[in-house]
């Protein structure tokens, strides 16, 4: 029993310490070991006030209801289970509990005021049910009229997609038959009453399981497929986001308490299945559209792989690999070109690779690998045919999508027998279809160095023989980037050139020559991109490239059409250019350990240097990279991979690098893009897109630079870089911008503090390094406006206070400025700080003194200022203030004559001098005989 109370007790300690996490972890150990029901109800009321404080409202109500159960006049508890359940919707139960709590405590003014103000909640939310229910009918009947008007149709349509967004509104239109209404709409054919009705579906399903699972018995899985699987892409891409919202809510999403009803969405596992299905089908059928066909890919990318390899089980994906594998295959396998193929876009191939790669990145054993690699392997073998070449091409155009997506399978099957053989014989086929085909199954099956050397030796001549005696512009730019690609397998080694001095160049203005020509198919020129993807490895060709605007232009108007294909080619490209990619560091005695044993020593081209690479940027930036950039990063989820995310994110952070760039950045849109790159990508992407975003941030108009709701998304990237394994520049740059943000609005301060960044600024405040203390701490001055800062300036045991108070103390005029006004806002709002300044160090009143005598005015007048808010807090804290020498100080300051300059300073002395004759200390000058 003792260790019950102790633990309460730490609990209760931890609370008012502002630690409610301890806190919470107290009062759970204190339930386990106590057996006194009178005790536990305290500390469940006390749990409960916790889960408050966390905004874990369902849990809060649940330990005030054991509370109340032993004592069902605990008026905290009430009050407490009150709160809660207002946070949660259920306002009526809400309103009993208060209403017990004036019964209780009759005069109780909170009781009261709370009570009136859930009654007139509970009225208006009556009264909007009831003129809800006849607005959703309106609507139906304008959607639904024989001659409807066309401005009332696309009003109505637009207010019934809002409504469904709101938890009230949806549950509106579903109790009122809104489902089979919906229903209707679809049916009348016309696009704009589909697309009304799908999206008006996604905001019912979104978030609520119950619905979720209604909304698909009522319309039916299949229903929703035919829908998706039409030509035209809106409607593609607003069925895939309803299936994706009814996935979410099914699979767990949906965070809301059932209770009774638990029991009847419990069991989605049936449907679930049924949708993973019906996508699998939607993969391989001639009915479905190319858009269509794209979605159905798209959703299966995002929602078979685990999230996390945390996840145990890998079940959905196993299921996927036997039900659907040979079906993407076959997707791979199309060859537009020929007759009878499945309807696609250009990246729906792309697209199926992905999905391959995630289905095998997603396995976790050989035997599942193995399984994975046979059913490929046998895939290929069966298309193998003699007699008949569009099945040989199918074959080896599978294994190019296989060699775009799990590499390891693809080099495998490669490297088995009689497959290289039919790659050489399509190569001397007479057919462009074949030659086509064959060279990009090259070409992709090079990608790795051992392989490249292999072709080096063996498919170089191939190469050029097909570019020599080709008249066809799509084969021989095949065959180019295929020699483009050997060509750079060094990398950027200036010692490791595959080819003579030169011959890049020479391959690379062709390219550019290719990029550059308008009667070339998009389709073709895009594999000049892939050509100058791999040549921009050389220096001479990143510079050539840059020099020739009209090349740079083309590319960018590629990278900003449908193809998205081309996406991953482009960010290739831009990386080399700005030498944005990771660089090993070279030690110079490993370089002389190296020469001595005659090993080979990568070699910097005299181009990779600093000065060459600005030039680069600069050049990059005038012909408009920022605004490719921008469209780049709006493509598709499931094309914009992770690998891709990441070399934007280093493009963009080699753009913003000189301050005079960010302001164009800016106005082309730089910022905005730069935020879903901080936020989703590899790890090492979104540290990158969260520098150049800090970078941004530090001296642009966070209002310009991210308009409307964007400039709150940016504060937790910005957060991420205050982490301390981030090097110091992310630091600094993450506090420089987090300072500029915390200085707009109070509503951007409280996004900065629940972003719980609060111990980090403070952590940096300590820093050795005098930049990023003092940028910490103008952060913190910026700050401490914040009603949750200053209770943790109030808190006891802690040394924030007098970290202040020292930092005053310092030489740098910048630091001393930020502390000092840190001290004058918190001693203006507080006046228990003011006596707490006086007890956190003995210097307190010559660093006051310091403050008043200084040479600059900003910080002198925030001195006086914080002596002025000390003389108003405590009547024995001003005599001892007025008994120092800070009284001939005031009385110099405050003597001197009226200037503009340094009024504010005259003023504040003078304000200081006015309060201690108040209180008696000193008497008002006199003008009698000496």
């Amino acid at each position: 029993m003792a260790d019950a109370v102790q633990l309460k007790e730490d609990g209760n300690k931890y609370f008012q310490g502002g630690e409610i996490d301890k806190a919470i972890d107290s009062y759970t150990e204190a339930l386990k070991v106590c057996k006194d029901k009178k005790v536990a109800a305290v500390i469940f009321r006390n749990r409960s006030a916790c889960y408050l404080k966390k905004e874990k409202y369902s849990q809060a109500a649940s330990d005030a209801s054991n509370a109340i159960d032993v004592d069902a006049k605990d008026i905290k508890a009430l009050y407490r289970r009150c709160q809660a359940l207002e946070k949660l919707g259920k306002l009526d139960m809400a309103f009993k509990d208060v209403q017990r709590c004036a019964t209780i405590e009759p005069k109780n003014k909170t009781f009261l005021e709370t009570l009136r103000r859930l009654g007139a909640e509970i009225q208006q939310k009556l009264k909007t049910t009831f003129s809800t229910d006849s607005r959703v009918q309106n609507m139906f009947d304008i959607l639904l009229a024989d001659e409807p008007e066309k401005d009332k149709v696309e009003k109505a349509a637009n207010n019934l997609i809002v409504l469904a967004r709101e938890e009230a509104g949806a549950e509106r239109i579903f109790q009122n038959n809104g489902v089979a209404l919906l229903q209707q709409l679809i049916d009348t054919g016309k696009p704009e009453m589909i697309l009304a009705a799908i999206r008006t579906l996604s905001g019912m399903c979104t978030g609520h399981k119950a619905r979720a699972m209604a909304i698909t018995h009522l319309v039916g899985v299949e229903k929703l497929c035919r829908i998706m699987a039409v030509d035209n892409q809106e409607i593609a891409l607003a069925t895939a986001n309803l299936f994706q919202c009814v996935y979410d809510s099914l699979a767990g999403e949906d965070r809301r308490e059932y209770g009774k009803e638990e029991a009847i969405v419990l069991d989605t596992s049936k449907d679930l299945k049924a949708i993973l299905l019906a996508l699998l089908e939607m993969v391989s059928s001639k009915k479905v559209s190319g858009p269509g066909r794209d979605q159905a890919l798209n959703l299966l990318s995002k929602n078979v792989p685990r999230k996390t390899k945390k996840e145990q089980t890998n079940s959905r994906t196993l299921f996927t690999i036997d039900m659907g594998l040979r079906k993407i295959l076959k997707v791979c396998g199309q060859v537009p070109d020929l007759p009878d193929q499945l309807p696609m876009t250009d990246n729906t191939q792309l697209i199926a690779s992905i999905l391959l790669n995630k289905l095998y990145d997603d396995l976790r054993c050989d035997p599942e690998r193995d399984n994975f690699r046979d059913i490929c392997d046998e895939y290929i073998k069966d298309k193998f045919d003699p007699n008949d070449m569009d099945k040989n091409i199918h074959a080896i155009n599978t294994l190019s999508g296989i060699l775009q997506g799990p590499f390891e399978v693809g080099d495998k099957l490669v490297g088995r027998q009689g497959v290289m053989e039919m790659m050489v014989a399509l190569c001397g086929s007479e057919r462009e279809v074949d030659q086509m085909v064959a060279v990009e199954a090259l070409i992709h099956s090079s990608t790795k160095m051992s392989r490249a050397s292999f072709f080096t030796t063996n498919g170089v001549s191939l190469l050029k023989e097909i570019y020599k005696k080709t008249k066809n512009e799509k084969i021989k730019i095949r065959a180019l980037v295929g020699l483009c690609k050997l060509g750079s397998a060094g990398g950027d080694d200036y010692g490791l050139r595959q080819f003579a001095e030169g011959s890049t160049e020479k391959l690379a203005k062709q390219c550019r020559k290719w990029l550059c020509n308008p009667a070339i198919d998009a389709r073709t020129r895009k594999w000049a991109v892939e050509g100058l993807a791999y040549l921009t490895n050389d220096a001479d060709v990143k510079d050539d490239f840059v020099e020739d605007e009209p090349a740079m232009k083309a590319m960018f108007e590629l990278a900003k059409s449908p193809d998205k294909t081309i996406l991953y080619a482009v960010a290739c490209t831009l990386v080399n250019c700005t030498n944005s990619y990771d660089k090993k560091e070279i030690i110079p005695e490993l370089v002389q350990l190296a020469k001595f044993s005659k090993q080979h020593v990568p070699e910097q081209h005299p181009k990779d240097k600093k000065d060459f690479i600005q030039l680069r940027v600069k050049k990059l930036l005038k012909a408009g990279v920022t605004s490719a950039l921008a469209v780049m990063v709006k493509a598709d989820s499931t094309i914009l991979t992770d690998q891709t995310k990441e070399m934007l994110a280093r493009v963009f952070l080699a753009l913003a690098d000189d301050p005079r760039d960010r302001g164009a950045i800016v106005a082309q849109g730089g910022g905005k893009a730069l935020i879903p790159l901080a936020l989703e990508g590899t790890d090492a992407g979104k540290i990158k897109a969260s520098h150049a975003l800090a970078k941004i941030a530090s001296i642009s108009n966070p209002e310009m630079a991210f308009p409307g709701e964007r400039i709150y998304e940016v504060v937790r990237p910005l957060v991420s870089l205050l982490n301390t394994e981030r090097d110091g520049m992310q630091n600094f740059e993450a506090l420089m911008s987090l300072t500029n943000l915390s200085g707009f609005s109070d509503k951007l301060r409280r996004k900065i503090v629940k972003e719980h960044a609060l111990p980090d600024i403070e952590a940096y405040m300590f820093e050795e390094h005098d930049q990023i203390r003092q940028a910490a701490t103008e952060c913190m001055c910026n700050l401490v406006t914040c009603k949750e800062v200053q209770e943790r300036y109030m808190q006891d045991g802690n040394d924030r206070l007098k970290l202040l108070v020292l930092l005053c103390a310092e030489d740098d005029d910048k630091l001393q400025r930020a502390a000092s006004g840190a001290l004058a806002m918190l001693t203006a709002t507080h006046k228990e700080l003011c006596l707490k300044i006086s007890l956190v160090t003995v210097q307190y009143l010559e660093i006051l003194q310091r403050l008043c005598l200084h040479d600059s005015l900003e910080v002198q007048h925030r001195g006086l200022v914080i002596v002025f808010n000390m003389l108003n807090a405590d009547e024995e804290l001003a005599k001892k203030l007025i008994e120092s020498e800070l009284l001939e100080i005031l009385t110099v300051v405050g003597k001197q004559e009226d200037h503009p300059k340094r009024q504010a300073v005259i003023d504040a002395a003078r304000a200081c001098l006015s309060k201690a004759m108040d209180l008696g200390f000193i008497k008002p000058f006199s003008c009698g005989k000496q």
